[in-house]
């Protein structure tokens, strides 16, 4: 009997233990060692969300929904717009826009639409191990979309890239749904800038809001100096391995899901999840927007945290009642405006001293800061992990003013060069594959992979 209660004991305390530490841990609790962004590197982030929720608007001429103090969005500038009826049902709503002031080219592509069964469908489209690539593994959905999208536009993003100068940056954003088309896509340009008028992997950005876990752990650190992932606090998207297409199928039950996952997570070890090839991650650099604190109540001022995490890299569902609010692109644009107020004017407060950390400072950080984590994941076993970059070979350090502007020079010699080429990307994605006896495409230089 005096054992039966020892043991009682002792379960009910683990339980308990489980239990606090799970209903305590909140979102900051993930980003709590990462180091402050500066508002250079932070800078883009509102004015991305701002295009992306532009793609909601039918008419920008006659905006309905605008946040405070508009879009910042100049009608003439929007090269594109793509509706649910031009894409069907291959790609969510994007659109194009020549930002001139900012010297960009983006395409903004919108997040999950609840009503539409092509979102759907996108989503579903993949189960665990089912796509191969770059020497991980993706959402098979959202990279056959990133390919239809790249197929489609292409052409009009070189030719404004070339008629600009060749030193606007291309940047790719989306959020949500969009964010895992987005970061996939730039997955591809980079891999094949000749494709693309050669742009420079330096002048290639992705912006991934609220993102979606769409490739493999090896490749999320691979590609850490061009996708840039965008968490508010307590968002649930990045932190839920479940694949997307479980996830939304349980839409309606969404709070069941997140507890089911939280307690089935507990007792699965870390090095096992870090070995999977197959386990899914959110993309790139990580900002973590942070706004709230424990036991404490409203919104207090935003700080930004970054870093390149590999282990621990948003792992814990976090229990809160703005999991899914978290989620949404106007409290991200919201959140991030505020965050970017608040660095300019700490950074003003010591204008009159020289600034803490310098802008080419910085850059050097941040090229380390990837360097080590490329490092921390081969030191930790992760499955095709590598050093090695391999198309880096421009960094933004190397990028000079002389240099853009010979390129400008240079840009009407070979404009009709390169914009006379054809380029299938479908070919071009297939290329990195081989079938196997039951026709099933894999990557060539990674058959052996264990699925």
């Amino acid at each position: 009997m005096s054992v039966s209660c020892g043991l009682e004991c002792v379960l009910l305390v683990g339980c308990s233990r489980w239990a606090w530490k799970r209903c305590t841990y909140i979102g900051s609790d993930d980003s709590s060692s990462w180091p402050l962004a500066t508002p250079e590197e932070f800078e883009p982030i509102p004015r991305v969300c701002r295009l992306i929720l532009a793609v909601y608007e039918s008419d920008l001429n006659h905006p309905q929904y605008s946040p405070p103090g508009g879009y910042g969005v100049k009608p003439e500038w929007v090269v594109k717009r793509v509706t649910y009826e031009q894409t069907q049902g291959h790609a969510p709503p994007y659109l194009i826009y020549a930002d001139h002031d900012n010297h960009e080219i983006v395409l903004a592509i919108r997040g999950l639409n609840l009503v539409k069964e092509s979102d759907y469908k996108l989503l579903l489209d993949n189960r665990l191990g089912m796509q191969m690539f770059d020497g991980g593994y993706v959402h098979h959905g959202l990279l056959k979309s990133a390919t239809w999208l790249l197929d489609q536009e292409s052409k009009t993003l070189e030719r404004l890239w070339v008629e600009n100068g060749r030193c606007y940056r291309m940047v790719f954003a989306g959020h949500s749904l969009g964010s895992g088309v987005a970061a996939l896509l730039t997955v591809i340009v980079v891999n094949h800038r000749d494709r693309l008028a050669d742009v420079p992997r330096s002048l290639v950005s992705c912006y991934a809001l609220a993102p979606a876990r769409c490739m493999s752990l090896n490749l999320a650190v691979k590609y850490a100096d061009v996708i840039h992932s965008v968490i508010l606090q307590d968002d649930f998207l990045p932190r839920t391995p479940t694949p997307l297409e479980d996830i939304f199928k349980s839409i309606f039950c969404l709070p069941c899901l997140l507890f089911g996952v939280c307690l089935r997570d507990t007792f699965i070890p870390e090095g096992r999840k870090l070995r999977d090839i197959r386990r899914l991650y959110a993309p790139g650099r990580m900002y973590h927007i942070v706004e709230r604190k424990f036991c404490r109540c409203g919104r207090y001022p935003p700080e930004v945290r970054t870093a390149i995490p590999v282990d621990g890299r948003f792992e814990h569902i976090v229990l809160s009642c703005n999991a899914t609010s978290d989620h949404g692109i106007i409290w991200i644009e919201r959140e991030a405006e505020k965050a970017l107020q608040r660095m300019k004017e700490m950074s003003s407060d010591t204008r009159t001293t020289a600034p803490k950390i310098q802008k080419l400072e910085r850059l050097q950080t941040i090229e380390k800061e990837h360097k080590d984590a490329l490092e921390r994941a081969v030191s930790l076993n992760i499955p095709h992990a590598t050093t090695n970059t391999e198309d880096k070979e421009e960094s933004s350090l190397e990028k000079s003013a002389e240099a853009c502007q010979d390129e400008i020079e240079d840009a009407s010699q070979s404009k009709s060069a390169d914009t006379g080429r054809e380029t299938s990307w479908d070919e071009v994605v297939k290329k990195l594959y081989k079938r196997n006896e039951s026709g099933k495409l894999l990557l060539k230089s990674d058959t052996d992979a264990p699925k």
